[in-house]
């Protein structure tokens, strides 16, 4: 009867730390894709969740206004996409592959609206925590 009693315990304890592994994000959720998703989720669909897991601590966010740049930080993007959730925009998605190795990634992601195209450059890094954005600079035509 005790032996039922110390694997009843050890089976519960093991039950128990695999449900609390399970919500922690781990390096292999992180794919290039997974990470690509994330952004194009917040931008087009206003969906933040996960979006703050899928950048990098050092981001930087910059917006060709004109002649002049304009540069934003991780907390700056972090701020709008929270005072804009669940805002969906009217625009056409497409995502173009310009440069990938094992260790860097860059991506085109174009939002084209009835009267413009914004177009996104995003930088991905294969870090030691998966892909993380780590730059997105934005232009619009």
């Amino acid at each position: 009867m005790k032996t039922l009693h110390t694997f009843c315990l050890a089976f519960i304890l093991l039950a128990t730390t695999i449900c609390a592994k399970a919500d922690e994000p781990t390096a292999a959720k992180f794919t290039r894709s997974f990470t690509l998703s994330s952004y194009v989720t917040a931008m087009v669909k206003g969906q933040v969740a996960g979006f703050e897991a899928a950048l990098d601590p050092s981001v930087t966010f910059s917006v060709m206004r004109g002649q002049k740049i304009v540069t934003y930080s991780k907390e700056d993007m972090l701020d709008f996409m929270k005072k804009n959730k669940g805002v969906v925009q009217n625009c056409v998605t497409t995502t173009t592959q310009i440069q990938s190795n094992a260790d860097m990634c860059v991506m085109k992601v174009d939002m084209k609206y009835e009267n413009f195209t914004r177009s996104n450059y995003i930088t991905m890094a294969n870090t030691g925590d998966g892909w993380k954005i780590t730059n997105v600079h934005s232009v619009f035509k």
